[in-house]
């Protein structure tokens, strides 16, 4: 015989009308409740009667994003909208954003982190890194974690940010909650189904705590979506290009301009502007001519739309980066034995790799192709980001860049890069050109406009600067600017130099320290130009000055750093390691910030 329904007939309904997470939240509030009566009872229950066991602490989960040009931030949002949906109560943080010594409090830490340069972590990044492998590194042993870690397979260090943060997490005595996760540019389907298998093992966790949620942090509010993005660009105009570097100069860097009216599109200094390119119509032909396909055989996209291979190749295929998958599968294809004896050695793979583009294997090792086939040897075309070189405050709906043209030979022919030949030398102006901005939220002017800033940068690393400059007289801002720039020659390579003698002779711009590494008998770089100037930078970053670095990852912006660890070091009369502290603060104060690439 059933028994009747003990709930008053309204709260089933109010009760359907509740959130995942108010329920749960609900079910422990209950359970609390009900236990009272029973600690009345466990009072005088016998030897044979227990009392209930305590709820279990609410689990605290925390996804970290540490991403270099947006998609490891998307990729971190997406995974706590999964979790929110599976009832979890998750925030979402930036590493910028993120306190690297509060780490070892953390109970649930979700990292998605992209890698940069030569394996290294994102520079919003670097602060928990070098915690975690310095000196005074943490115990982790209270807190679990997981690692999703996104790259690019054309490198040799394959997403080793993630793995570095996975293992040595581990190391420290966190508990892994899920396997290292890798994704390569073409990303979606690994980090979807990471996401499914990282989420259920976490709600599943969260779920064994049956108390009220903590409120804790909550994630920021996310900013109101751009009309235009990634996956829907704006199609924009070329409305300037010229040159910058002098007629025989050996750079060749372009100034563009682009035109953006009608989109509505805003960006702010420090932004990016993604290009997404159209490969050069002689490199396609030369692909079709060594594999015997004339152009017009029919291929299906990856999207299950159908066109012609000239075309794919022209606007859905990556057909200038060169990745390990294209030279194995190449080697089966060919039935080349020295290519699959390049294949089965890693060190010759990597160095055959950064010398050889994809058609470079075809032209050495020409073999028939179907088009379906030759299709599937390349990656998806993925768009290239430009640091933007204007203020929008100063050009209205216009954006510049400062554009260094890649031409290398191979086998005989001039070949140019996907991006910068397209926009620096292949569209003419006029043309249409696909844009979307990515926001760089962590390389800003700061809050302040007092406030001292020193720009150092190298080569077409200027670019920013230009902005920062041109936004900075646009506010009226106060602060002292000092800028390091360093290039080849004087003659050939001071990029902009109109505009800066401008800035310099209006007071803008307070200091100017110029290093040229090809003009004299020595080579001089802006790291020498630092380190002769020590004392000044160090009275500047005693004015509260913020540092800002623009240029090459792997060599520039390595060697800044280090200089600046050695003025610190000497001028605040600090050892080697508080000079590591020093900067990794200034970091966190978002008062050392790098654009790097």
């Amino acid at each position: 015989m059933s028994q009747a329904n003990p709930l008053p007939p309204e709260l089933p309904a109010q009760l359907a009308a509740l959130s995942p997470t108010q329920l749960a939240w609900l079910s422990g509030y209950c359970w609390a409740q009900s236990q009272q009566g029973n600690a009345v009872q466990a009072a005088f229950a016998g030897p044979a009667e227990t009392a209930a066991a305590p709820a279990a602490a609410p689990r605290r989960v925390t996804v970290l994003s540490a991403s270099q040009t947006g998609n490891a931030r998307r990729v971190a949002a997406d995974l706590l909208v999964k979790l929110e949906s599976a009832g979890v109560n998750a925030r979402l943080v930036a590493a910028a954003d993120f306190k690297s010594k509060t780490l070892p409090e953390e109970d649930i830490v979700l990292m998605v982190t992209s890698t940069q340069g030569e394996g290294e972590p994102p520079e919003e990044a670097v602060p928990l890194y070098k915690l975690l492998f310095g000196k005074k590194a943490p115990d982790l042993s209270k807190l679990s974690f997981a690692v999703l870690g996104l790259g690019d397979s054309s490198y040799p260090k394959f997403c080793q940010a993630g793995k570095d943060f996975d293992g040595r997490l581990a190391e420290l005595g966190a508990t892994r909650l899920s396997a290292f996760g890798e994704c390569d540019l073409d990303f979606q389907a690994a980090a979807a189904a990471w996401i499914e298998t990282t989420a259920a093992k976490v709600a599943e966790l969260c779920a064994q705590a049956a108390a009220p949620v903590s409120d804790g942090p909550k994630a920021a509010a996310a900013p109101a979506a751009q009309l235009y993005s990634k996956e829907q660009p704006f199609t924009a105009t070329l409305s300037v290009r010229q040159k910058i570097t002098a007629r025989n100069a050996e750079k060749d860097v372009e100034h563009i301009e682009i035109d953006l009216t009608g989109s509505g599109i805003r960006y702010q200094t420090g932004d990016a502007l993604g290009i997404w390119p159209l490969n050069a119509p002689g490199l396609v032909a030369e692909i079709l001519a060594l594999t015997g396909l004339s152009g017009s055989e029919t291929v299906v996209l990856a999207d299950g739309g159908e066109t012609d291979i000239q075309t794919a190749l022209t606007e859905h295929a990556d057909i200038t980066q060169n990745t390990p998958a294209f030279v194995q599968q190449y080697a089966v294809l060919s039935d080349s034995e020295e290519l699959q004896r390049t294949v089965e050695n890693p060190e010759a793979l990597d160095t055959y790799l950064a010398a050889t583009p994809p058609v470079g294997v075809l032209a050495a090792f020409p073999h028939p192709l179907d088009a379906q086939t030759l299709f599937g040897l390349f990656r998806a075309q993925t768009p290239r980001l430009y640091s933007i070189a204007s203020a929008q405050d100063e050009v209205g709906d216009e954006v510049h860049l400062t554009v260094g043209m890649v031409r290398y030979e191979h086998h005989g022919n001039t070949y140019t890069g996907a991006a910068s030949g397209f926009i620096g030398a292949q569209l003419e102006e006029g043309g249409s050109v696909r844009v979307f901005v990515e926001p760089n939220p962590h390389f800003r002017l700061p809050e302040n406009g007092d406030a001292p800033v020193i720009m150092i940068g190298a080569g077409t690393g200027i670019a920013p600067f230009r902005a920062f400059m041109q936004q900075r007289e646009a506010d009226g801002s106060g602060g002292k600017n000092w800028l390091v720039f360093g290039n080849q020659r004087f003659t050939d390579d001071f990029l902009y130099q109109a505009e800066w003698l401008q800035y310099r002779k209006s007071g803008l711009l307070t200091r100017a320290d110029l290093a040229w590494s090809r003009q004299g008998k020595e080579k001089v770089y802006v790291q020498h130009k630092l380190a002769e100037n020590a004392a000044e930078v160090w009275a500047w970053l005693q004015q509260g000055a913020h540092i800002y670095v623009c240029g090459d990852a792997t060599r520039m912006a390595r060697d800044v750093e280090n200089t600046l660890l050695d003025i610190i070091a000497a001028q605040g009369k600090l050892s080697r390691d508080d000079a590591e502290d020093y900067l990794n603060d200034l970091r966190e104060e978002k008062r050392y910030q790098r654009d790097v690439y």
